[in-house]
């Protein structure tokens, strides 16, 4: 597999490393602020008489909430296997098939572990 591993750079590989960590950074820093504005809601709420009307309000922004969080842990670890995959040689290489996952998809989703396509038939899956 050298072949694969050599064409990518190792100045487009720091950089992808670079974009990856701060992705990640990012991401934890939103939850963060996120778990402080949730703690800060509820001591607001503590002892307040509740609308139904806010409460579904609420509980709908919590679900929305809920499916971004979902969607985050799976970016979190996608973007730790492909910091790991740098560490190993084999960033830019699909999981699932060991074929070279094409540039511009990397530079569009630095944390892209398959193909396209592959990509596609595993979302239809789901």
């Amino acid at each position: 597999m050298t072949g694969p591993k050599l064409r990518l750079d190792p100045a487009f590989i720091d950089k992808q490393r670079h974009r990856l960590t701060g992705l990640r950074d990012q991401i934890l820093a939103v939850r963060r602020g996120q778990q402080a504005e949730q703690a800060g809601v509820n001591d607001d709420l503590q002892g307040q008489a509740r609308e139904f009307e806010d409460e579904a309000q609420k509980l709908t922004t919590l679900e929305l909430e809920g499916n971004l969080s979902a969607i985050d842990d799976e970016r979190l670890v996608n973007i730790e296997r492909a910091l790991q995959k740098i560490d190993e040689g084999t960033y830019g290489l699909s999981d699932a098939s060991g074929a070279p996952i094409p540039i511009e998809r990397l530079v569009a989703s630095p944390e892209a572990l398959y193909t396209l396509g592959e990509q596609q038939a595993r979302d239809n899956q789901r």
